[in-house]
Order: structure tokens, then sequence, then C-alpha cells
């Protein structure tokens, strides 16, 4: 849960940057870190799967750079459910911890994200 919450204030650390740019990266980087895990399990399939996947993620971060804060909530929120179904499913293999970990995340953030929208305190989108 301090993850989550450290992802939520991650646009304090880049206050160059507006905070819809830092959910942003940071989404487009979450998903890529499956990447990186299916070049290590090496099936061909896999790894094509998962590029796919991880630029889906970075569309959405794209589009929700100047759209709707619900657009990284919803990205991070999609990539906690697909943290859920890559642990029940082990689809790429040797990921043991990593799924629940980065549910629980994604999750986390998404939630407090949420919050801070609804309520307009916190950082504006």
């Amino acid at each position: 849960m301090v993850f989550g919450g450290l992802q939520a204030a991650s646009p304090l650390g880049f206050p160059w940057l507006t905070p819809a740019t830092v959910y942003a990266l940071g989404l487009t980087l979450i998903a890529a870190v499956y990447v990186g895990f299916s070049v290590a399990d090496g099936r061909p399939t896999v790894i094509a799967v998962e590029i796919g996947v991880a630029s889906a993620f970075v569309v959405v971060a794209a589009v929700a750079v100047t759209g709707p804060a619900w657009l990284i909530v919803g990205g991070l929120a999609g990539h906690g459910l697909k943290d859920l179904w890559q642990h029940r499913t082990g689809f790429v293999a040797n990921t043991r911890w990593w799924p629940v970990f980065c549910a629980v995340v994604d999750l986390v953030a998404a939630i407090a994200i949420a919050l801070m929208t609804l309520t307009h305190r916190g950082l504006p989108l």
C-alpha cells in the first residue's frame, strides 16, 4: 500500500511536469515491466502478447496526458486487473510475487487518484 501511495504522490517529485504527464510516464513504465518478464520467459508468443498489451497502455497514457484524469485511473486499474490475471494464469513464466505486488500498487494508486479527482484535492489533473 505504501508503494501505491508513493505512485499517487509521484508528481510531487517532478514539479516541472504536469501531474498527468508524470502519471502517464508511470503507467508506461509499469506496463513495460511485463515486456522484460516476457523476454526473460523467452517464448515468442508471450513476448508478442506482452508487447501488444504494453502498447495499449502506452496509447492510454499518451491520450491521458491531455485527456481526462479518469484515463489514468482506468489505466492503473486496468493494469491492476491485468496483474491479477497474470497471477491467476501464470501466462508469463517466473513472475512469482510480482503480479500480486504490482496489482496492489496499481489499485491503491488508482483509488487514491480517483479520490483526489472526485474531491478536487491534492494534485490537480
